[in-house]
This record gives structure tokens, sequence and C-alpha cells, in this order.
């Protein structure tokens, strides 16, 4: 039995991952200032803001952590006209490695950054190699750089890719619900690879890292997806199966393009979630695949496949 303090426990990873360890008996607290998604989880909830510094360092004084992880952001694309308003995931880090430094029980650290801090047709040199498509990877960036200049303790970053499953909402849930009404169409003859990631592969890759005894064998950041990566046509025939609607319909790219235009234009009249945009249209139709070989030296073989992970996902989608 560990005791772990997860920031962010009531989001969409930071929901399975506290489930995940309560499961395997560690004792968690869930600092969030939302409540959790999963009612059976607000015994283990602490009402908090990551902004707030004195709350959070009493929180986590208080219950003494082994381990924390921090999962605590605001993660919407919302926002393009001031950084500020992505404090959380700047002021919201720097206060964590704060606190962190002060606390000689805690044995490590894992900060959860985004894929997004390079544009899904960048390829970075390095992990130190940023290019950011918009205010909210920037402020990971940031975040990030704010864990390498100050933290003096034991550390992992983390980039989740493009993670979907139970919990899960916008734009994965909604992708699902597209694939379900029958609503869902791909490019035609045009299936890109994509590393995404199933999340209770995510939250086993998660368990792995921060329970590394051998902690220099570890890199200073990982990318977190399911290896290999999947194929974006069989991803969305499994789904549309499992709803019993057959095969994904295939209809020509330049007709997408019209319909991406036309949500372009509901989110400029204040449209918070058009069906397709042409910032989505160029994520469907770009490869994202990363290099998971040293991810796959620390995690291992994944617990889930990629047709179990669909089942699961859909039976979820069906009672929910």
């Amino acid at each position: 039995m560990a005791r772990i303090f997860i920031t962010g426990g009531s989001g969409f990873i930071g929901t399975n991952l506290v489930e995940y360890f309560i499961n395997h008996n560690h004792n968690v607290i869930n600092y969030d200032i939302n409540k959790p998604r999963n009612k059976k989880q607000n015994e283990f909830w602490i009402e908090g803001d990551i902004l707030n510094y004195d709350k959070l360092n009493a929180s986590i004084k208080d219950f003494q952590p082994e381990y924390v992880v921090h999962l605590a952001a605001r993660t919407d694309l919302n926002e393009n006209k001031n950084i500020i308003g992505y404090n959380a995931n700047i002021e919201g880090v720097e206060n964590i490695v704060k606190i962190i430094n002060t606390c000689n029980f805690i044995k490590r650290t894992i900060y959860a950054s985004s894929r997004m801090v390079c544009k899904i047709d960048y390829v970075p040199n390095s992990f130190h190699d940023y290019c950011p498509p918009n205010l909210y990877g920037e402020s990971k960036m940031i975040g990030e750089e704010k864990v390498r200049q100050f933290a003096n303790h034991q550390y992992t970053i983390l980039r989740p890719t493009s993670i979907w499953g139970p919990w899960f909402e916008i734009p994965y849930r909604t992708f699902f619900d597209s694939v379900k009404n029958n609503h869902f169409f791909l490019p035609k003859k045009k299936y890109p690879k994509k590393s995404f990631g199933f999340v209770y592969n995510t939250v086993f890759q998660i368990d792995k890292i921060l329970f590394e005894k051998n902690f220099n064998s570890l890199q200073e950041n990982y990318y977190l997806t399911d290896y290999p990566a999947l194929d974006l046509k069989e991803w969305s025939d499994l789904i549309s199966t499992e709803f019993k609607n057959g095969k994904t319909k295939e209809i020509p790219l330049f007709i997408l393009k019209i319909i991406a235009f036309f949500g372009d234009v509901l989110k400029k009249m204040g449209y918070k979630n058009p069906p397709l945009t042409t910032f989505r249209l160029n994520n469907l139709i770009t490869n994202m695949v990363y290099d998971t070989q040293e991810l796959e030296n620390v995690c291992g073989k994944l617990p889930y496949d990629l047709n179990t992970a669909v089942k699961i996902t859909s039976d979820w989608v069906k009672q929910n």
C-alpha cells in the first residue's frame, strides 16, 4: 500500500487512475476543484484549486504522500486571447514544484503535460524542441520548463497523446457518438496511423513509471500512448461494428473540407463544439506516430488490446 496524492483526479484520466489505485489497495487523495465524475470516489476527494497555494500546501502536508501525480490543468482549446487563461498550467505547476521541493517524504512525482507542446505534423528533435499550435500547448510547454528549471526532486514528465475510454468527454466521446449515430465519415483512401492510448493502458503505464524501482533507468519524458500505433480505419471500423453499423463510410476529402469550413464559421459565431472544423480535420488526416521503444522497455506488454479496448469503451458509451 502506498500513499498517493493526485491533483485533477476528477478529470478523465484522473477518474480512471483513482479507480486503478483504489483497486490496487493504495491510499489515495484526489485534490480537484471539481467533484468526482464517479460518485463512488467522493470519499477520496478534497475540493481545492491548485492556484490556491496555501490550501494545496496544507493538503499535501496533512496527507504526507509518498507519491504525487499532477494531472490538474485547464485542457480545453477555447482560449485564444491571453495565455493567462491557462494559468493553472503555469502557476499551478509552479505551486506543485515549490511545495514538493519542501517535502522529503515524497519519493517521486509525475507531471502530466500534453502532446500538444508540438503541433501534430511537427516531429521534434528532442523533448526540449517545442512547436505548440495554440495557447494551450504553449502553456503546457511553459509548465514543462518550470519543472525542469525549479524541481529538485525526482520526477517524470508525461505527455498523454490522444487518450480515449470510459469517462471521456470531448472530443473522443464525440467521436464515439458520431460513429454510434452513423455520422462519421473517413476521407476516401486516407488511413493515417495514430499513436492513441486506451485509458486503462494509460493508467497501467503511469503505475509502471511511478513505481519503477530504478529511477535512474527512466527518461525525463515519455509520450503516453498504446503501441503499436493504430490504423484509424481499423479503429473506426471496430467501433462502428460494435454499434451494428458495419464498416466506416468514406467520402471525398474535398467534401469534408467544405464541412470543416462551415464548422470554422460556426465556431467563430460562438458555437462551442461543431462536429468538424479545419483543426479537427487536419488532426484526422495527419499521421501522428511516436517512438515508444523506451516506454515499452519500462512498461512491457499492455494489458488491453485494441479489440478489447473498443468493446469496453463501446459498452460504457451504451450505458452512459
